[in-house]
């Protein structure tokens, strides 16, 4: 597939740097800053044009009349927009994806798509992605990860198990015992950074990273098998009013006790006209005394969500510091994420791994309904569409051991109507099974993708 990238931002180059591993995408990426392109173009195996993204020359440039796709990820929406349009009044491209930040776009539904103002197939909101993802675990205390599957039927949820739960230093077999009216799968362990493929006699440790398969109403009652049964989160102080900050606030305030500190007075008087009940704060969320004066120790979860990470990093070791029970902060690097998370903070939050997922969706081959980058893009879990008949499928009509995957993948839940069913070695593929796969190695993902792709009659 050939794959313009327009955007060179962190989002475009980790898209670049996804799309660009598998063998069987051409990516070229469209920046106005050389110095940036330079730097790309060293690290990845990707084609580079210096331009603005919306000239039909640039476009041309980067291969717009070739392309399959045009993924525009620059900062500005407007941007986005135009060059989606460009690409489809010129050059006729096939797909096109665009970042859109702006709420007041996205509730207008007549702008996008065909016949509208713009032709945009896909719009993709970070904001929006990561405030539902925040949101999901803040729902379900003790998760470090929570992604949906078959429209919210099924979730994939990532635990650290705690030392002195019921399942911890006993065998997954045992789960039958503690739990003998709900079935989960346990996908994957990791154990220390490494991944283990688990079966009935691995035995869960403590500070094991656990990601299991469940129908959401089961979902509570697995992680009580692997952490203290926790009470819910209720009390919730939110750094930073931004788009992120003030959006997890509207959607928290109504079962939740939300504070919001914002440093901007002119934000957060906006901030204060648009919440209903949340608390709004002018001040800097690392001021220690304001910190202690709004009770800092009383807090279930603080989440950093301002436009620096670095600012994030400091108020949420604060905040730990001071009693929050749970921190959560906004991070963009890599590095710095895998060096705070756990020891210091419970969840770093990378926007540019959830807004991928959304993107990957729309690339993957075969029928691919739902894509979630896990473990900041070293794993993948997968939701695809069985189609065809057992002449030209490799899964229809097999059992799931029976399926040829490759490495590191599981099937973990096949969704067959209303109804999940966990993934036992006997159930037997059929058409129309939405199955659930966990990808530890993202590197097989194309081998997965291959298994699920049928003749064109069959989609």
């Amino acid at each position: 597939m050939k794959i313009i990238i327009l955007g060179a931002g962190q989002v475009g180059r980790t898209a670049a740097a996804k799309l660009s591993r598998e063998e069987a995408n051409e990516v070229t990426v469209v920046d106005t800053d050389e110095e940036v392109l330079r730097e790309l173009q060293d690290r990845l195996d990707v084609r580079t044009i210096a331009g603005n993204a919306c000239s039909p020359a640039v476009l041309e440039s980067a291969g717009g009349a070739e392309a399959d796709m045009i993924v525009a990820l620059t900062n500005s929406d407007e941007v986005n927009m135009v060059a989606c349009q460009v690409a489809w009044n010129v050059f006729r491209t096939p797909k096109k994806i665009a970042r859109i930040r702006n709420a007041d776009y996205l509730k207008r539904g007549r702008l996008f798509g065909e016949g509208a103002a713009f032709a945009i197939d896909v719009c993709i909101s970070p904001e929006t992605l990561v405030v539902d993802y925040v949101e999901r675990l803040i729902r379900y205390p003790g998760a470090v990860q929570v992604v949906d599957f078959a429209n919210g039927r099924a979730r994939l949820v990532g635990v650290r198990a705690a030392k002195g739960s019921p399942l911890v230093g006993n065998a997954l077999r045992t789960l039958r015992e503690h739990m003998p009216k709900t079935d989960v799968r346990v996908a994957a362990i990791f154990r220390r950074g490494r991944s283990i493929i688990p079966d009935g006699d691995t035995v869960v440790e403590p500070d094991d990273e656990v990601f299991f398969v469940a129908a959401t109403p089961d979902i509570q009652a697995m992680m009580r098998e692997l952490r203290r049964n926790e009470a819910p989160l209720k009390r919730v102080l939110i750094a930073g009013a931004g788009n992120i900050g003030l959006r997890l606030a509207q959607a928290l305030e109504e079962k939740n006790q939300v504070k919001l500190i914002e440093r901007d007075p002119r934000r957060a008087r906006r901030a204060a006209a648009l919440l209903r009940s949340t608390i709004v704060l002018t001040g800097d969320a690392a001021d220690e005394e304001l910190l202690i004066e709004e009770n800092i120790d009383s807090m279930d979860v603080f989440c950093a969500l301002t436009n620096t990470e670095e600012a994030n990093i400091l108020s949420s070791l604060l905040a730990k510091k001071l009693g929050a029970a749970k921190v959560m902060a906004l991070i963009n690097r890599q590095a710095y994420a895998d060096m705070m998370e756990n020891d210091r903070i419970d969840v770093a939050i990378s926007p540019q791994t959830i807004t991928i997922g959304s993107l990957l969706e729309k690339v993957r081959r075969g029928d691919v309904v739902r894509v979630h980058s896990l473990r900041r893009g070293t794993a993948e879990a997968i939701e695809a569409i069985v189609h065809g008949d057992p002449r030209v499928s490799q899964v229809v009509g097999r059992t799931i051991e029976q399926v040829p995957l490759p490495p590191g993948a599981s099937i973990g839940a096949v969704v067959r109507g209303e109804e999940v069913l966990m993934a036992h070695h006997d159930i037997c593929l059929e058409e129309g099974d939405h199955v659930i796969l966990f990808i530890t190695d993202s590197r097989h993902v194309e081998a997965v993708e291959k298994l699920f792709q049928a003749p064109p009659s069959f989609l």
